[in-house]
């Protein structure tokens, strides 16, 4: 089940971001009503939970109609969606992700706080764009290993795995490899080594290849519920690598002018998810195969929906 699912969120995922990559409107969408707030997600767990959650919000707090574009498959899709006035809100932006492939920056390692802000004061001046503050976690790419191997290697950093690297088989998410900034290439010239043999993958599949024996170490997200449930060990990423990938929505500033009650609205999920959170809600879906919508639901059921919390 879990295999027929996976496969058809890719096949939605293509086809969405031929649309959109085309210039091409979403069928049904061109004529969408000025009431009607458009929602992009992508085609991960955590993506799809903020945006049914951030559609539940508006329901919840004001007469505005929602809709959400699912399945994007990359932050550069759903970008252009915001961009091309397809969407109004992204669901989920990463500022590390944003300042490299969206800005073309370089990380700046010994100042990585700076980020957030040179992301936000960005994307308001070139994009007309609102980034919101933080949901209160950061989605982080993150090494990982096996308790088991952990001990034998006698691995807690990503600096420890050079000494065993030429050994390793590997799983690394496919779109990580190609990137410029914070990929592949530029983590060998850091942390000077490679690994023996690298498999590119899809994100949702690398964690069942390391705890089943497949893979050695494996490059994945910080929030995935696997981690907990699987007992993996996350290397701590020692030369500050990686940018801080703080996880926000981000909204057109012409969306915010038409409607600006979306402005308090959005704000009331500020800092109110951590990451021990967002790997529970995305372990229900992943792991107990509960819909996200469900998920997104219950959880602010459980908060009253932040009430009280919009400033």
């Amino acid at each position: 089940m879990k295999k027929i699912k996976k496969w058809l969120l890719g096949v939605v995922a293509t086809v969405a971001s031929g649309v959109l990559l085309a210039g091409c409107g979403f069928p049904g969408l061109s004529g969408t009503s000025s009431d009607t707030i458009r929602i992009a997600s992508q085609n991960t767990t955590e993506q799809q939970i903020m945006a049914y959650m951030i559609q539940d919000m508006i329901q919840h707090y004001s007469k505005l109609n929602t809709t959400i574009i699912n399945n994007l498959g990359s932050g550069t899709v759903s970008f252009n969606a915001l961009k091309n006035d397809q969407a109004d809100i992204s669901a989920i932006r990463y500022t590390g992700t944003d300042l490299t492939t969206i800005l073309g920056e370089k990380v700046d390692r010994n100042n990585v706080k700076a980020t957030d802000k040179k992301v936000a004061d960005q994307f308001n001046k070139k994009y007309k764009m609102t980034y919101f503050p933080s949901y209160g976690f950061a989605d982080t790419y993150a090494f990982m290993v096996t308790q088991k191997t952990a001990d034998k290697y006698h691995l807690k950093t990503v600096s420890d795995l050079k000494k065993v690297s030429s050994k390793l088989t590997v799983g690394l998410d496919q779109m990580w490899l190609e990137r410029k900034g914070d990929g592949y290439d530029a983590f060998q010239k850091l942390y000077g080594y490679q690994f023996g043999k690298t498999y590119p993958m899809q994100i949702g599949l690398v964690y069942d290849a390391l705890e089943s024996g497949k893979m050695d170490a494996i490059l994945g997200y910080s929030t995935d519920g696997r981690i907990g449930s699987y007992d993996l060990k996350i290397l701590k990423d020692d030369k500050n690598f990686f940018p801080t990938y703080n996880a926000s929505a981000v909204a057109s500033n012409k969306v915010l002018k038409q409607h600006p009650e979306l402005k308090s609205i959005l704000n009331r999920l500020n800092g109110k998810i951590s990451l021990k959170t967002m790997q529970g809600l995305n372990y229900q879906v992943d792991n107990n195969l509960v819909e996200p919508e469900v998920v997104a639901k219950q959880f602010l059921e459980k908060h009253n929906y932040f009430e009280g919390s919009d400033k």
